[in-house]
């Protein structure tokens, strides 16, 4: 159970965070959501998907790591084998709180469940050095809590978008392994290509005046991934 609290230099002079990526410290994850400014970066490594809230019908998209609950392909013994992880996931344990609803000013919360934080003095690196002022460590989740909290107030018109031009279709994937097992991936949607092929001026004029067609070409790129992320899993299958 989530355990959340404003971090302050007072209270948490000596709180320390393990870096380090493991299935222990909740690495062992399937997917994490990604956002439309992250995909270019993404798409070198996952594939990335969409996924229909069924309460309220908003899409919002994840970076695939695995085929199943609580598998990451990525993740090994010598850590994560992958040059980007996406700020959803990288950024925990921390996260964006405000003190108010109509409070605009961001602040540092830091989830106390997590298996991340650590007070040994043996363990993890420092957020606040003996001054009390931030670490290196401390100023980077800063920049990037900021840059998680713009993007995802971003990304509602990015998927506003791609329903106004229907560019998104479910997806079904049939996996056979070598080994003859099979998985599958129901429940998601992907980029339709020939929709997107067939847009006309004015309809690629609205995706690119909003900013979106980067993305959109990085989503459809990314689905090559899944030739990799297949590679993986039969790597895994095997022992290898």
């Amino acid at each position: 159970m989530s355990q959340h609290a404003v971090l302050d230099s007072l209270s948490h002079r000596d709180l320390r965070v393990r870096t380090e990526r493991s299935a222990a410290l909740g690495d062992a994850v399937m997917a994490c959501l990604v956002m439309p400014q992250e995909f270019r970066k993404a798409q070198a490594h996952y594939p990335i998907v969409f996924r229909r809230d069924a309460e309220t019908g908003r899409f919002s998209a994840l970076a695939l790591f695995g085929f199943e609950n609580g598998e990451n392909l990525f993740l090994g013994e010598s850590g994560w084998d992958a040059g980007y992880v996406p700020l959803a996931h990288s950024i925990q344990p921390f996260l964006i709180g405000r003190t108010a609803i109509e409070d605009e000013t961001p602040q540092v919360h830091v989830d106390f469940a997590s298996a991340r934080i650590v007070q040994d003095r043996e363990e993890g690196v420092r957020l606040f050095d003996e001054a009390g002022q931030p670490t290196p460590l401390l100023e980077e989740v800063a920049q990037d809590l900021g840059d998680l909290d713009a993007a995802f107030r971003a990304s509602p018109a990015f998927f506003a978008a791609l329903e106004r031009h229907d560019l998104l279709e479910p997806f079904t994937l049939d996996v056979p392994l070598d080994d003859g097992s099979r998985h599958s991936l129901v429940g998601f949607h992907i980029v339709n290509e020939e929709r997107l092929r067939a847009l006309d001026g004015d309809a690629l004029s609205d995706l690119q005046s909003g900013g979106h067609l980067l993305p959109l070409f990085m989503a459809v790129a990314s689905v090559g991934r899944f030739s990799d992320l297949v590679a993986r899993k039969n790597r895994r299958v095997a022992g290898a």
